[in-house]
């Protein structure tokens, strides 16, 4: 028998052991798990979704979008001055509404719904391969289906739900790519070859090429990707050199480079920038798109001036077909846009610092609607509907002490997961830094959700402690370490439990359930939140 990169179940002694492929459970099983948490999260994201009606929070740009894309292939900007997001997301979510037919709430918020409960299935199937375990696979699947932040961003018909799933099946795909090439190289150490002095072709990375293009569209969404497509880059490579040290490959840097940062060209460069071009195929072909045009009023002899960071640089760009330099001026007016939205010239009440994030110092404010008591207006004892973007608190925050943890877990151990939660935490977090003055707000940590879940999946699983296995113990080692796989499994079945509980609690402010005033103001546990 083999496993699914087609390498032997039961290897030569020869195979060392980060190479060796994983002695799989039924996967009926893991797949069972993975139907249970899905039902879960559309339970969460599908129930009552038309609710609240009319558009909430941002829903005015991207639902006003999505219909423009609908009517003319591309938006109309009728009304905003600027558009400044890539349009995938808004294709996004106008394409379930225009397969069922239905414009209201419920049919602009369902591509958000969808893509959430995916990503929710794919976190459950990732850390299952993860961490070999269904049940850590359940566990991070669980806590992604009841995360607050993820409920509510699935629920509006906002852009960074997809810029979530992109990423994390990004991610996935490089994983498993990652378990393919070493596959190919426990292979060929089990039938005997020496690779000291080097590796033959590793055959196609079809999974590599799928990572880089599922990268370009979390950019065709929002170019907030792009640090996550740079990190994970970094990341893919670097285990392929990891791969070629623990296979005994002497010259692991050159091998590397020579068997898979060439070829890695294709699929980690070229095929991304190809596919994100491909998603403004309705923006080339519309002759009203913002900026289509540009070049035609601008000479090929004109250069293009790009700042970068406390430089800028001009190049000269005039054999450029004038399409791709009408996109590539847009691009530049989009960024300096994003460039010069500061809490000066943008001030918003409900902006945050990064530095808050994390300990959910200032969630954003949805939706509020105070049904009043009397004819004197809302008061005391009328009803709230409040939707607050906000994650389950006790959950997030485990989310700071997980970091440091794992960051002293990777120094003593070099466990290979911590440094991929660490990426893409500074893709995802630690970015956001560098701009100090602009106005920024909690929703941008949705794309870094999952693999936060998968640090405190991390940490559990190390709470819990190791398998215990008869054969290698006496019989009082053995009693000692059932007594403490027992106390580790209390300590994550109390943790688990405290969600819950948290999640259920703070349901309806994730739902815009009516709650009454006093209750409401229960479920507001700091100032700041309101």
């Amino acid at each position: 028998a083999t496993d699914a990169a087609g390498v032997p179940d039961r290897p030569s002694s020869r195979v060392p052991e980060p190479l060796r492929p994983w002695d799989q459970p039924p996967k009926l099983i893991g797949w069972a798990v993975a139907v249970v948490m899905v039902a879960i999260a559309a339970l969460t994201r599908v129930w009552a979704l038309g609710s609240p009606k009319g558009n909430i929070f941002d829903e005015v740009y991207y639902h006003t979008e999505s219909e423009e894309l609908l009517r003319f292939g591309y938006e109309d900007n009728r009304g905003f001055r600027f558009i400044v997001h890539p349009p995938l997301g808004k294709w996004l979510i106008a394409i379930p509404q225009w397969i069922i037919n239905n414009h209201a709430e419920f049919g602009y918020r369902l591509g958000p719904a969808i893509a959430g409960i995916v990503s929710v299935l794919l976190i459950t199937r990732i850390a299952r391969r993860m961490f070999r375990s269904d049940v850590f696979g359940a566990i991070a699947g669980l806590l992604l289906a009841l995360d607050g932040m993820s409920i509510v961003q699935s629920r509006v018909a906002l852009l960074d739900i997809f810029l979530q799933l992109f990423i994390i099946a990004a991610f996935g795909a490089l994983l498993l790519d990652r378990d393919q090439a070493r596959g190919r190289l426990a292979r060929l150490l089990a039938d005997g070859a020496d690779l000291g002095d080097g590796v033959p072709g590793l055959g196609p990375r079809p999974w590599r090429l799928a990572g880089g293009v599922l990268l370009a569209l979390a950019n065709a969404v929002k170019w907030s990707a792009l640090p996550f497509f740079i990190g994970f880059l970094i990341l893919s490579l670097w285990w392929d050199r990891g791969a070629l040290k623990s296979a005994g490959v002497r010259h692991s840097w050159r091998g590397a480079a020579r068997r898979s940062w060439l070829g890695a060209i294709w699929s980690l460069l070229v095929a991304p920038i190809g596919a994100y071009l491909l998603c403004w195929l309705g923006w080339f072909a519309g002759e009203n798109s913002w900026n289509r045009h540009w070049a035609d009023t601008h000479s090929t002899k004109a250069r293009l001036t790009v700042p970068f960071t406390h430089w800028h640089f001009s190049i000269h760009w005039g054999f450029v077909p004038s399409p791709i330099r009408s996109l590539g001026a847009y691009h530049l007016d989009a960024y300096r846009f994003h460039d010069t939205l500061t809490t000066t010239e943008f001030p918003h009440p409900y902006m945050s610092n990064p530095w808050s994030w994390l300990v959910l110092g200032r969630p954003v404010d949805y939706y509020y609607w105070c049904t009043p008591a009397g004819k004197g207006g809302c008061d005391t004892a009328g009803k709230v509907q409040h939707i607050l973007l906000i994650g389950t608190p006790l959950m997030w925050w485990a989310f700071a002490p997980v970091m440091v943890w794992l960051a002293w877990h990777w120094f003593t151990t070099h466990d290979w997961r911590a440094a991929a939660v660490w990426v893409a935490f500074i893709a995802g977090w630690a970015f956001w830094l560098r701009y100090p003055t602009r106005t920024m707000f909690l929703f941008y940590l949705t794309p870094l959700v999952p693999f936060l879940i998968m640090g405190v999946t991390l940490a559990l699983g190390a709470l819990l402690g190791p398998a215990v296995r008869a054969a290698d113990l006496d019989p009082d080692e053995r009693a000692a370490a059932l007594r403490r796989r027992g106390w580790g499994a209390l300590g994550v079945a109390a943790y688990l439990g405290l969600v819950v509980i948290d999640f259920a609690w703070m349901w309806p402010i994730f739902t815009g359930r009516a709650l009454g005033y006093h209750l409401w103001n229960l479920h507001m546990w700091f100032q700041s939140w309101i």
